[in-house]
């Protein structure tokens, strides 16, 4: 699907370069050239827009971390100085808190996409088991960073999660230990935090190169699940996706930026402008926002132990996906069954994340214990089901006639009549 760059360089210091370090070539090849099926709709751009989150986490968290103090008696206050006294400080301190939030925006829509049109199918599971891994590592780094502002969330958070582990049989007292660096959270916890919160998001940057490189063996899939047949299937990335893909992030960027300069402190929860003080606890507990599902699921099962499995598990089960959904039809749009579990499936989720933010009590509890369950038999049990019950619409013959008669299916004949037309 990728191939090898065949252009030639009139350059003659770029084909002197290249020809020792090719990297111009490998630029050409795997970007500018790379083809990519013609029909991918704006939901593809979701991954060039989380690859711009990523790279803003980045940069604005390189530039905080020279003016952070990671010290119990100091961190609250290194934070209100990079707010008040850092040039633009307040810009960066808001573009790194509310990144996150855009960063998991963009990637649980990239995830939903991949479920609706079956992109973790055969050959793409690779790519689709290291972007789970991507949001395991993304999860971990959110974690961390939202205790080292040193607020009365942040402490509790931290608290509160990693206690969690105290449930794991036999080893968990040992993994608490180790995780707060004494017997209670304290200063060498936000020690810790402090230098994997740093390390992480290289981590993730590696993780994302692997993710491109897997996807550049198959290459894109595409709204109709049908494989590229020809070159008449496929353009170039570059002009036509770049010029897609920049328009996306431009229009991403306009709400990003809404929320930076006008409503910064939306997402982020009012307790943490209160300094860490571990005798007073806060009324409610809450993670942030792009927590809350696996949060309401932790809290659905009764048993401490069980509900940490649960809410590892409702991770666990998008790394057997794959194997999970017996159907051989990709996409969504020939599925008619699949189709609408898939939006109940997202309305569950929607649930489970407005149940998360709710107190564990009542109506709530029991809410969340039904949903809980709906998601794993959505993947344990329909999805498997779907394979041998469901009659899928017909495919069209090739991607080109997807797009001349608009994804529909309908015979080749009577495409090839429409395009001589």
């Amino acid at each position: 699907m990728a191939g090898h760059s065949t252009y030639h360089f009139k350059n003659p210091v770029v084909r002197w370069f290249d020809s020792r370090l090719p990297i111009v070539s490998l630029v050409q090849g795997q970007l500018t050239d790379f083809p990519t099926p013609k029909n991918l709709n704006y939901f593809w751009t979701f991954g060039g827009i989380a690859a711009i989150c990523l790279v803003i986490q980045l940069i604005s968290g390189i530039v905080l971390a020279m003016h952070y103090t990671p010290h119990v008696d100091m961190a609250f206050e290194s934070v209100e100085h990079i707010m008040r006294d850092v040039n633009y400080g307040w810009f960066i301190r808001y573009l790194h808190a509310n990144g996150a939030s855009f960063f998991f925006i963009a990637v649980y829509i990239h995830i939903f996409r991949g479920l609706y049109y079956g992109s973790y199918k055969a050959p793409r599971e690779v790519l689709w088991m290291l972007g789970v891994l991507i949001l395991l590592a993304m999860m971990a780094t959110a974690f961390m960073g939202y205790v080292l502002p040193w607020g009365q969330m942040s402490f509790w958070g931290a608290t509160v999660i990693t206690n969690l582990f105290s449930a794991i049989p036999i080893v968990g007292g040992a993994i608490v230990e180790w995780l707060w660096g004494g017997f209670a959270v304290g200063n060498p916890t936000l020690n810790r935090f402090f230098s994997l919160h740093y390390l992480l998001p290289f981590v993730i940057f590696g993780l994302v190169i692997l993710h491109v490189w897997a996807l550049h063996i198959p290459g894109n899939n595409n709204p109709t699940g049908v494989d590229v047949k020809s070159a008449r299937d496929t353009v170039p990335f570059h002009p036509y996706y770049t010029v897609k893909d920049l328009f996306a992030i431009i229009v991403f960027m306009i709400f990003f930026m809404g929320f930076v300069f006008y409503a910064p402190n939306m997402l982020g929860h009012p307790d943490n402008y209160i300094p860490a003080n571990p005798l007073v606890t806060p009324a409610h507990i809450v993670p942030e926002w792009y927590f809350l599902p696996f949060y309401a699921i932790l809290r659905a099962v009764p048993d401490k132990l069980g509900g940490v499995l649960a809410m590892f598990a409702a991770i666990a089960v998008l790394f057997i996906l794959p194997w999970l959904d017996t159907s051989r039809v990709r996409s969504a749009t020939f599925r008619p069954l699949y189709r609408q579990f898939f939006w109940i499936l997202l309305i569950v989720c929607i649930g489970l994340g407005y149940l998360g933010g709710k107190p564990a009590e009542g109506i709530y509890v029991v809410l969340s214990r039904i949903l809980t369950i709906y998601y794993f038999v959505h993947f344990l049990v329909i999805l498997p089901l779907l394979g041998f019950i469901e009659t899928p619409k017909p495919l069209p013959a090739s991607i080109s006639e997807s797009v001349l008669k608009g994804g529909s299916g309908k015979p080749a004949g009577a495409a090839a009549q429409a395009e001589k037309r």
